[in-house]
């Protein structure tokens, strides 16, 4: 037997009879966890005196201490520990981590994490369906449960305003759902100015999720849109970014999923979307918490446990807090009949916890793959088995042999539409700076506090868009940062004060087929190369974690104000109030192109 089936639980249709027989003591179970508390997702209690036995990777039944009497058990002492259900996280992107799923896998169970609902839609943007597929395969190989939100706007906006190596039909679409049974919703349905004004294409790709009977994941901005957005079949979203849009969303129908994130990116906007609940009086029964994005380093400290605890921090009872991490997220997406709680028939998916919520162990369908915070063999063995992308995933950065970087100095007076950066980086603010004739960029840098932006159309489906912008606000004074992980497109956006240190940037981009970057005085001084798809490492992720670390130092070096994610974002056009794609600067909402310089 493989290691990888030992993973795989049957069917509950084939294993009624046996787990109807262990849990009435006429047969013996596999394995009993005894000397537990249990933590209670159905009831939000925490039970004394419990043990738990499991038969065929699924659970039996809980009991009171001391009720085995076999002999042929295996048994785990949890030495008064708490045992609970294994984290639901119902939005995330692997992609993000930049590691592949299997790695991903790693870093989810030394967190507790036993279930994923992915968003595969940055592979999507790159590699149309070849690339979810192959995302799926690599996902049925991993040790972990995952499943798929289908990828909803793929490319983000038209192609009007930007390029990408994909296009997610509605037909394609259907046909990802009729497939794969891992596809269990629509993702995140980005273009949320055009659901609201009616567009034609992306209400026939909602269609094909509703007339599937599959749910709808959402992503919006602004008190005005909800009600149309509800009424367009989305029921869950993770965009609350304050309690009063989290009041109307709940009230609209909408499920909730708080992002938890490092408090110093864009992806924390829990503490305050909480307050519906802790100072509006709603009810968190359709309330979940969520990772959404993480990158290796950040995935291994701030897991969905993290985001759990940050609950308990910002006002809720651990017990409501873990229900929310867990059961809530399955109940969202029908699967709470199998995962997220402790009642016969489940998976024995399990997580022994110390007092106060942070992991042990972790069991995966029975077996443990985490003991006393470190990964067993039987998990080790899995991880050193990973799936192989197609050669096609590792030859998606193509770029013309000469591309110029910095646009041209204005000779007279001209008024520059420049994109303001702060944090947490999510929304872009528009500012019109006057540049009066200089004999450089560097006047025009040091009297503003500008450095330029660029993006450039890396698919091979133009001719070599390049598009010029100004950053404000992002503090590099020298050098030059890059990436291919340009949201939501994924073409290259780079930033610096300099054409040379920009060329080094994308020239290191390219010959690693992807990768993020920063440049000093021509030479990389940090790098995670990323080549598959320009958006993934093969390497585990405790060494793509250690390459995450080192390119963060560099990062805060070079000055820049907001964080390597948050930059990731500026290319992301359905976001107010300015992005920059491979076609141009973009007005939002107004989904405008905008030329960089006008005559003053």
């Amino acid at each position: 037997m493989s290691t990888l089936t030992r993973f795989s639980v049957k069917p509950l249709h084939t294993m009624t009879r046996t787990l109807a027989d262990v849990a009435s003591a006429r047969r013996e179970p596999e394995l009993v966890i005894q000397g537990a508390r249990v933590l209670s997702t159905y009831s939000e209690r925490v039970l004394p005196g419990k043990e738990v036995w499991i038969s065929g990777g699924r659970i039996a039944a809980v009991k009171p201490a001391g009720s085995y009497k076999g002999s042929t058990a295996r048994l785990y002492d949890a030495r008064g520990g708490i045992i609970a259900p294994g984290l639901v996280d119902p939005h995330i992107h692997i992609e993000s981590s930049m590691v592949t799923a299997c790695a991903y896998a790693e870093a989810a169970l030394l967190n507790g994490t036993t279930t994923i609902f992915c968003d595969s839609h940055e592979i999507g943007n790159v590699m149309d369906v070849t690339g979810v597929e192959a995302m799926l395969e690599d996902a049925r190989l991993a040790p972990l449960s995952i499943f798929l939100t289908v990828p909803s706007t793929v490319p983000a906006t038209s192609p009007e305003l930007e390029t990408a190596g994909g296009d997610l039909t509605p037909e394609k679409i259907a046909a990802l759902f009729d497939k794969w049974p891992e596809a269990v919703a629509l993702g995140e349905k980005m273009d949320f100015v055009p659901v609201a004004m009616g567009d034609e294409r992306s209400h026939a790709i909602l269609a094909a999720a509703l007339k599937r009977g599959r749910p709808v994941s959402g992503h919006v901005y602004g008190r005005e849109f909800v009600a149309a957005y509800a009424a367009s079949g989305v029921t869950d979203t993770h965009e609350a970014i304050d309690r009063e849009i989290a009041d109307d969303m709940l009230e609209a129908g909408i499920w909730l999923f708080l992002r938890g994130g490092p408090p110093t990116t864009p992806w924390h906007s829990l503490p305050h979307a909480i307050k519906t609940i802790t100072e509006l009086g709603a009810s968190h029964k359709r309330i979940a918490v969520c990772t959404d994005d993480r990158d290796a380093d950040d995935l291994l400290l701030f897991g969905q446990d993290w985001v759990v605890r940050e609950a308990v921090q910002a006002g809720m009872t651990p017990e409501q807090a873990w229900s929310m991490g867990s059961l809530h997220g399955a109940t969202r997406f029908g699967h709470d009949g199998e995962i997220g709680g402790l009642g016969g028939g489940r998976r024995a998916d399990l997580v022994l916890l110390t007092d106060d919520l942070k992991p042990v162990c972790t069991w995966y369908g029975g077996e443990l793959v985490v003991d006393d915070r470190k990964i067993t063999p039987v998990l080790e063995e899995a991880l050193c088995k990973p799936y192989r992308y197609p050669e096609s995933a590792y030859k998606t950065v193509k770029l013309p042999k000469t591309v110029k970087l910095t646009p041209d100095l204005p000779t007279e007076k001209v008024t520059a539409h420049t994109i303001k950066t702060e944090l947490p980086g999510i929304t872009l603010g528009h500012v019109k700076v006057e540049l009066e004739p200089a004999n450089d960029w560097q006047t025009h840098f040091s009297r503003h506090g500008l450095c330029f932006v660029t993006v450039v159309e890396r698919h091979g489906k133009s001719s070599g868009n390049v598009a010029y912008g100004l950053l404000s606000n992002f503090g590099m004074t020298k050098g030059a940062v890059g990436s291919s992980v340009g949201h939501d497109s994924h073409n290259i956006i780079l930033a610096g004060t300099n054409e040379a240190d920009m060329q080094v940037a994308l020239k290191a981009i390219e010959d690693h087929q992807g990768g993020v970057c920063v440049v000093m005085d021509g030479k990389v001084t940090a790098m995670v190369p990323l080549p598959i798809a320009g958006l993934l490492s093969d390497k585990r992720v405790h060494e793509v974690a250690e390459q995450t670390r080192a390119l963060k130092v560099e990062w805060d070096k070079a000055g820049c104000t907001i964080g390597y994610m948050g930059f990731n974002l500026i290319p992301l056009s359905v976001i107010p109030e300015i992005r920059i794609t491979d076609k141009g600067l973009v007005l939002v909402p107004e989904m405008e192109i905008q030329p960089l310089f006008e005559m003053a």
